[in-house]
C-alpha cells in the first residue's frame, strides 16, 4: 500500500480547502445528468460527493430532500423530522437547503438550537425516543454527513422511524425519486426561501445533546468511570462530538480533556492521512497521529470521525487499537457485565470481521449472527433486542442499554468511546491489555484488507459467483470448509464470496463507489500463513473472474 511521506503530519496549506470557494461551487454547478457519475446514488449512508466533481450540489440535494418528502407521505409517515448535521464545510449549506425543502412539504422539522453540529447517533437516539412504545405520528430523520471523507465532500442520509441506516429497499425509492427530479432539473420540487423556512410553523429548534447525554447512564456505567478517576482524552478530529464531551463532563462529573476542540472546516487540525489526502478517519493512525502521540498521558483516550458515529481507541499498551481488536474486547467485557440483557439475543458481526469475534462469542456461550458488510443489517436486531451487539471491521457498532432496551440502531463513535472508559474503570486494564489476553487464550489473528483493480465486468461477475465456481479444494495448505456467498446470519448475498478453511479464511466483494473489489483475509498460524492466503485468495478470485485483475 502506497504511503505518503505526509503521512500522520500536519497537512501543508496547499491540501487545504477554500471554504468560501467549495460553498460557490455547491449552489452553482449543476450536474450533468448524461454523466450518470453525476446522478444520486444512494445508499445506506446516503448520497455523498464533491460539487467539484459535479456529485454534491445543491441540485442533489434539493431531490434528495423532496424524494424524502415524497417518501414520508407514501409511508403515512407524518411525526417530526429530526435532522442533524456534522462540521463538514458543505454540511451547513447542504441543511440550509433540505429545510428550505422540508418547510415548503409541511414537514414538521426539529434541528439543533443556535445551528450546533449533531452526533449521527443522536439523530437514532432521537428518533427512538419520540417512537418509544407508539405506532403514530412517527419520526424519522436526515443527518448531513459524508463520515470521515475529505474536506471537501458533502453528504445527506436518510433514517427511517427504526432509527437506523436505511434498508436497501428505501435507499432505492428515494434514490430513483430523486433521480427524477434531477433529470427534470427539479421540476416540482418544492421550497421555500431560507428565512422563510426558518421561521415556519412546521420548524422547531431543540438541544438534542441535552436528552442523549441525560440518557448515557442507561447504556454506560458512568458512575463506575467517575469513581475511577480515570484521566481521559478525546480527540474530535474537528467533529460534531467536540461539543459533546464537555456536556459529558459536566453531567457525570467527569474530567475528559478534549485535546483538539478546534472546529475548522478546512480540518486543518487532522493529520494527513496515509495516502497524503486529509481523511477524519478516527481507525487511522496517520490521522490520529497526534492522539496517537498523547497515548502515555492517558489512561485511555478515544477519537471520533466528524460524524461521531466511528471510533478509535487509543491506550498506553496498544497505542491506536485495530477496530477488529477493540470490539473483540468490547463483545468479552459486554457479555459478561450487562445481566439485564436477554439471554438469547445474539452477537452481529460482519463477515469480513475478525475470527477472534467469533471465538469470543463461542466462549461466552452466545450464538453469532454474521452479516453482510453494512451497518444497516444490525438495525432490525437492535431495534427489537434480539441482537445485543452489532459491530463492523470498519470501527463502528452499538448496543443495547444495560436494560437490553435498544439505544441506538446506528453506529455510535461516543458510546464505543465510553465503553473503553467503563471497561479500564472496572477491569483496572485498559483494553490493549484485555485484547493481550485474548490472544495469550486464543492465538493471534493476522488480518488484511487490499484494494485491487477490477473493471465493471469484473465487479459484476464477482457479485454473482456461485460456490461451485471455485474450483480449488484447498487454502493456502489447509482444506477449504466452506464457500459461501451468502451470509450465515441472514442468507443476504454478500456481492462476493467468502472461502473458509480451518485457521484461515478470505472474502472478496465488489467495491460500491470504486473500480476494486475489496479483499480481506485472516490466518490464526503466522504472517508467513496470511501472506499464502493472500497469494491463493488473488489467484481464485482472478480464476473465477475470467482473467487477472490489476
Amino acid at each position: 500500500m502506497f504511503v505518503s511521506p505526509l503521512a500522520g503530519k500536519p497537512a501543508p496549506v496547499e491540501l487545504l480547502i477554500d471554504p468560501a470557494r467549495l460553498e460557490r461551487e455547491y449552489y452553482d454547478r449543476r450536474p450533468d445528468v448524461d454523466d450518470t457519475e453525476q446522478l444520486v446514488s444512494f445508499g445506506p449512508g446516503g448520497h455523498r460527493g464533491s460539487p467539484v466533481r459535479g456529485t454534491f450540489t445543491e441540485s442533489h440535494v434539493m431531490a434528495v430532500a423532496q424524494a424524502v418528502c415524497d417518501y414520508r407521505r407514501s409511508k403515512g409517515i407524518d411525526g417530526p423530522l429530526y435532522m442533524g448535521r456534522d462540521t463538514h464545510a458543505l454540511s451547513g449549506p447542504a441543511q440550509r437547503t433540505v429545510l428550505e425543502v422540508l418547510a415548503a412539504n409541511g414537514v414538521p422539522t426539529v434541528i439543533q438550537r443556535d445551528d450546533g453540529f449533531t452526533p449521527a447517533p443522536v439523530i437514532s437516539h432521537a428518533i427512538l425516543t419520540h417512537n418509544r412504545g407508539g405506532t403514530n405520528h412517527l419520526a424519522d430523520g436526515i443527518v448531513v454527513t459524508p463520515s470521515h471523507n475529505p474536506p471537501g465532500d458533502g453528504g445527506i442520509k436518510y433514517n427511517p422511524p427504526n432509527g437506523g441506516p436505511a434498508d436497501t429497499g428505501v435507499t432505492k425509492w428515494i434514490e430513483e425519486r430523486a433521480n427524477e427530479y434531477l433529470l427534470r432539473d427539479n421540476a416540482g420540487a418544492r421550497r421555500v426561501p431560507f428565512e422563510a423556512a426558518r421561521r415556519a410553523a412546521s420548524t422547531r429548534e431543540e438541544d438534542f445533546a441535552l436528552a442523549y447525554v441525560d440518557d448515557l447512564g442507561t447504556a454506560i456505567d458512568m458512575g463506575a468511570i467517575r469513581g475511577a478517576r480515570l484521566s481521559l482524552g478525546a480527540d474530535p478530529l474537528g467533529g460534531a462530538s467536540a461539543d459533546y464531551w464537555p456536556r459529558v463532563n459536566a453531567r457525570y462529573g467527569l474530567a475528559i480533556d478534549v485535546v483538539n476542540p478546534a472546529v475548522d472546516p478546512t480540518f486543518a487540525s487532522v493529520a494527513v492521512d496515509h495516502d497524503g489526502q486529509i481523511r477524519m478517519d478516527c481507525s487511522s493512525p496517520c490521522a490520529t497521529a497526534r492522539l496517537v502521540g498523547l497515548k502515555d498521558q492517558y489512561r485511555v483516550a478515544f477519537a471520533n470521525d466528524p460524524g461521531a458515529d466511528r471510533h478509535g481507541i487509543v491506550t498506553p499498551s496498544a497505542g491506536l487499537m485495530n477496530p477488529n481488536h477493540y470490539l473483540a474486547v468490547a463483545v468479552r467485557y459486554l457479555l459478561a457485565h450487562r445481566p439485564g440483557w436477554p439471554e438469547r439475543a445474539v452477537v452481529g458481526k460482519t463477515l469480513v470481521g475478525s475470527g477472534m469475534i467469533d471465538r469470543v462469542v463461542r466462549e461466552r456461550g452466545r450464538a453469532l449472527w454474521e452479516v453482510p458488510v453494512g451497518f444497516k443489517w444490525f438495525v432490525p436486531g437492535l431495534f427489537d433486542g434480539s441482537c445485543c451487539f452489532g459491530g463492523e471491521e470498519r470501527a463502528g457498532a452499538s448496543f443495547l442499554r444495560r436494560d437490553g432496551a435498544v439505544w441506538t440502531t446506528d453506529k455510535d463513535g461516543l458510546l464505543l468511546a465510553l465503553l473503553a472508559a467503563e471497561i479500564t474503570a472496572v477491569t483496572g486494564k485498559d483494553p490493549g491489555e484485555h485484547y493481550r489476553e485474548l490472544t495469550a487464550e486464543f492465538g493471534t489473528p493476522y488480518y488484511a484488507r487490499i484494494d485491487s483493480g477490477a473493471t465493471l465486468e469484473q465487479k459484476a461477475r464477482l457479485r454473482k459467483l456461485a460456490p461451485q465456481d471455485i474450483k480449488d479444494s484447498a487454502l493456502a495448505g489447509e482444506p477449504i470448509e466452506a464457500v459461501l456467498t451468502r451470509a450465515p446470519g441472514n442468507s443476504a448475498p454478500i456481492g462476493g464470496l467468502k472461502v473458509v478453511a480451518k485457521c484461515g479464511w478470505f472474502a472478496a466483494r465488489s467495491s460500491g463507489s470504486e473500480d476494486v473489489y475489496k479483499l480481506y483475509a485472516e490466518s490464526f498460524k503466522s504472517q508467513s500463513h496470511l501472506d499464502a492466503i493472500v497469494r491463493d485468495a488473488q489467484r481464485l478470485v482472478a480464476n473465477a473472474l475470467g482473467g487477472s485483475t490489476r
